[in-house]
């Protein structure tokens, strides 16, 4: 419940300055408001969590607020690294969703019917690895400089920081609240550094982690449920952030 008051607070920003910047040359061929936005699909997951006055039950915490500023001055004083922010976020969703479904509907109890998880669909999506196909050359098609894609890398970083902090905020939220994760927590990646390094990167580590690796690290704490959820969402995002280093 947590996870999806951060991520409602996220893209309730996200898609309005998305929704601002539609019509901008650095962001227009990255704006899919049908396929992609999730702001109305968490009103109906906080709905089912907290009733219909969910919004008087809601805070937006502190990690999440540090993001949500960012996303907003991204979108009104820079906004050619508005698709970092996007990239990140809706690319790991679609590269790690039916994952985190399934993930969310066992570690929070919920029923077949997708009630609680409407997050995690994308109906007007067919085909995941067609879209992101799709999306990717449409972003590897705008016309910017050397210096303003440097810039959005640099930005899928910080993003990808933003990230690790509301997670790792959430799994210090949630060892508070419940005794089940008293010894919850995960290793945090920055999003810098060599790639092949990055324990979430399964493609390039598969068979070659040591018993030192952050990953089995991580392994052996997702025995909890929150553990599970949040590990798994952070899976997702690494997805999204490791890309740009592949561009």
């Amino acid at each position: 419940q947590l996870a999806t008051v951060a991520l409602y607070f996220t893209y309730s920003a996200l898609e309005e300055e998305m929704d601002r910047n539609k019509d901008n040359p650095a962001f227009a061929p990255l704006y899919f408001p049908i396929e992609l936005h999730r702001r109305e699909a968490l009103v109906k997951d906080l709905q089912y969590f907290y009733g219909e006055d969910w919004k008087e039950k809601i805070q937006c915490s502190e990690a999440t607020q540090h993001y949500v500023d960012r996303i907003h001055h991204v979108g009104q004083h820079e906004p050619e690294l508005l698709v970092a922010h996007a990239y990140t976020r809706y690319m790991g969703d679609l590269s790690g969703g039916q994952v985190l479904k399934k993930v969310a509907q066992r570690a929070l109890k919920l029923p077949s019917t997708e009630e609680g998880i409407q997050f995690y669909v994308f109906d007007n999506i067919s085909n995941a690895q067609q879209f992101k196909q799709l999306y990717r050359a449409r972003m590897n098609a705008l016309d910017l400089d050397k210096n303003t894609k440097e810039r959005i890398v640099e930005e899928a970083n910080r993003a990808f920081r933003f990230n690790m902090q509301v997670f790792d905020e959430l799994d210090q939220l949630g060892r508070s609240l419940t005794e089940e994760a008293q010894d919850g927590g995960f290793p945090v990646h920055d999003g810098k550094g060599d790639l092949r390094k990055c324990p979430y990167y399964a493609d390039k580590l598969a068979g070659q982690a040591g018993p030192s690796c952050p990953y089995h690290a991580a392994v052996a704490l997702a025995k909890q449920p929150l553990v599970q959820l949040l590990l798994a969402a952070c899976v997702a995002v690494a997805a999204g952030a490791a890309a740009w280093y592949m561009m």
